[in-house]
């Protein structure tokens, strides 16, 4: 069995990345659908609202993000918990 390879994009393609608008000068978050866009290192500093599916996420970018993809930082899914049971009340 051959070990996991990370298929990356071809380099003369350069990043996969969506427009996005102008930063709104009172600080607030840009929404975005592109979960596949790759984070610039332009977007250091910035706040994104990444769309999970259902709700939009908070996404504020770091250093260490850069050149990852946005939909990394908004999980798509809940944690499963078990349910408590009202047996123990009785």
């Amino acid at each position: 069995m051959r070990p996991t390879t990370v298929c990356l994009r071809s380099v003369w393609k350069g990043p996969f990345f969506v427009p996005l608008p102008a930063a709104p000068k009172d600080g607030s978050a840009v929404e975005t659908m592109a979960r596949a866009s790759t984070i610039l290192p332009s977007h250091v500093g910035r706040k994104f609202m990444v769309h999970n599916g259902k709700d939009f996420l908070p996404v504020l970018v770091s250093e260490q993000m850069v050149n990852h993809k946005l939909g990394e930082f908004a999980p798509t899914r809940k944690p499963f918990t078990f349910k408590k049971s009202d047996k123990k009340l009785r």
